[in-house]
């Protein structure tokens, strides 16, 4: 059992080596296959419209609503991903993550219906709300200090102590191969955009959309939208190698973990660019969705948008796809 434990940690602390010699490179048919894998399990979500908000661009306008999938965003795809792709043996010593967002659950509610278990290492002053959907999907909460040290050894206890897989929130290829299914959905529903625009955090949602665009839509730029108060995949992209976040400070809080390093690999290669928004630019963004579309979107969402407002010469008179990322927003607390 020594040699089995040292293992594990030693995967652990070596994530891209681990994912990179385990899982084979993402191809259109791999995208394709993974749509069809998690297709009981998630939503085909919306592609929505307003008028209002294209005349105030100056640009049409397509938004792919994730705010209205499974567990509130994108993140139920690339968990659902992994989870189904495991083998049998793993399956039946579960899964394991630390996380206090949108893939704490995702990963649970993906895990409940594979019916195997879920260990989620959760800091003990994660918000109520964010627990309670963990335990809602059957999750079973592992609680630790709130820091990143006693996040990563609470994980790596509960890997050694139950077996499980730990499926990290974006640095793994089976969750951008999720991830990407999202673009899929907008091309094979006939769009055709000159600009597909996407959030950029930890990257898997970045990742997953220039390999789609890449793949099904080729002359579609992919542009990645990140606050500026957690701009690391723009320093990263700018300087061609991958820079740590150092700090991060922004309203849009799904936003503030470092780029995967196998995210800005696939990121520096396939995207056109990583443009960057102040929080005034996200709130105004935010607001203007809830005014004129009358949806709920988290501040993490209304990043795409503040940098099509912020750039209007850019994208005038194109075809613009906007990836609306989650929903998951506490509402007594909106910033307007």
């Amino acid at each position: 059992m020594g040699n089995h434990s040292n293992l594990i940690a030693y995967c652990i602390d070596n994530m891209q080596f681990w994912n990179m010699e385990t899982h084979p490179n993402i191809s259109s048919q791999s995208i394709r296959e993974a749509r069809e894998r998690i297709d009981h399990l998630v939503h085909r979500t919306p592609v929505l419209h307003s008028e209002a908000i294209n005349e105030l661009a100056g640009c049409e306008l397509f938004f792919k609503c994730e705010n209205f999938q499974k567990v509130g965003a994108f993140k139920a795809r690339g968990a659902a991903n992994a989870v189904l792709k495991l083998s049998k043996e793993e399956r039946a010593k579960g899964v394991a993550t630390h996380s206090s967002g949108n893939h704490a659950a995702a990963l649970a509610r993906a895990a409940k219906v594979a019916k195997i278990p879920a260990y989620i290492v959760m800091p003990a002053n994660a918000p109520d709300v964010k627990k309670r959907a963990v335990k809602g999907y059957g999750g079973i909460i592992i609680e630790c200090e709130p820091n990143l040290l006693a996040r990563e050894q609470g994980l790596k206890n509960v890997v050694v102590k139950y077996g499980a897989t730990f499926i990290p929130p974006y640095n793994h290829l089976d969750v951008i191969e999720g991830q990407a299914t999202c673009a899929l959905e907008l091309f094979d529903a006939g769009y055709s955009l000159d600009v597909l625009i996407a959030p950029v955090g930890g990257g898997g949602l970045l990742a997953g959309t220039a390999l789609a665009t890449g793949f099904y839509s080729p002359h579609t730029k992919v542009i990645g939208a990140e606050p500026e108060g957690a701009d690391d995949a723009r320093r990263s992209f700018v300087a061609g190698y991958w820079i740590p976040i150092e700090k991060p400070n922004s309203i849009a809080d799904g936003l503030l973990t470092s780029l995967g390093e196998i995210n800005f690999d696939i990121i520096s290669n396939k995207v056109e660019d990583i443009l960057t928004v102040d929080d005034s630019q996200i709130i105004a963004a935010m607001r203007i969705i809830y005014e004129r579309m009358k949806i709920v979107i988290e501040p993490s969402s209304a990043v795409s948008l503040a940098i099509v407002l912020k750039n209007k010469s850019l994208f005038e008179g194109k075809k613009v796809g906007v990836i609306l990322s989650g929903g998951n927003v506490d509402l007594s607390k909106l910033p307007f």
